[in-house]
């Protein structure tokens, strides 16, 4: 996997897509789509320590949670992943499968939540480019589910508007491990840098032990 530029915390923001309890949560309507990928990429503890590593920075959390009304209106003549959201009725908005996940929900106010996403382009229906234009962020790293659609979608979108992105590969998940590695070293790289959690936070770690008192946010 190649090596990255590596990000300045007070420019970049660390997206997370899907993290919901129809996801990763044991008993999730579609946790059987992700659970052997996830598991074996440990996505949200990596998440989790990516987060961590960056906790005592400018960096910006966002959340970006897909949820639909009880009668997936917003969903017209859905194929594929969506059609079985809507047959399934996963991610309705106020049940405990459309929840945050809880480990995210534990963050407070540390995490931006942005809501509208009923598709798998985050940008849309949500308020995520002005707040990222709105806090002068440059690159965004890229975590959560699933990696062919969500992950991918987003971001082309996030390249197209000329933001840097970075995937981190085992902070993401697809259906298969095939499927991710697939997208990780064949699709991603057209646009995108890959990054492992190791590679991302590697420099964040150096630094705090080489100038302990240093700021890295300032």
């Amino acid at each position: 996997m190649k090596s990255t530029s590596q990000p300045t915390p007070t420019k970049t923001a660390i997206l997370l897509v899907g993290f919901q309890n129809d996801y990763f949560a044991d008993d999730g309507i579609l946790h059987g789509v992700i659970e052997a990928n996830a598991k074996e990429n440990s996505v949200l503890e990596h998440t989790l320590k990516l987060m961590d590593r960056f906790q005592d920075t400018d960096a910006l959390f966002i959340n970006l949670p897909i949820l639909f009304s009880s009668d997936y209106h917003e969903l017209q003549n859905p194929a594929g992943l969506l059609a079985l959201v809507k047959e399934l009725g996963a991610f309705r908005r106020n049940t405990p499968g459309g929840a945050v996940s809880p480990e995210i929900q534990a963050l407070g106010d540390r995490v931006v939540h942005l809501e509208g996403k009923t598709g798998f382009n985050a940008f849309l229906g949500t308020k995520l480019e002005a707040t990222l234009r709105e806090h002068g962020v440059e690159r965004v790293i890229l975590t959560g589910v699933v990696t062919s659609v969500c992950i991918d979608s987003t971001g082309r979108a996030a390249a197209e508007k000329g933001f840097a992105v970075t995937v981190a590969s085992d902070c993401s998940a697809g259906r298969s491990q095939t499927e991710h590695e697939f997208y990780c070293e064949n699709i991603f790289p057209l646009y995108a840098e890959v990054a492992t959690l190791a590679q991302l936070t590697a420099p964040l770690e150096s630094t705090q032990l080489d100038s302990p008192d240093l700021d890295l946010a300032a």
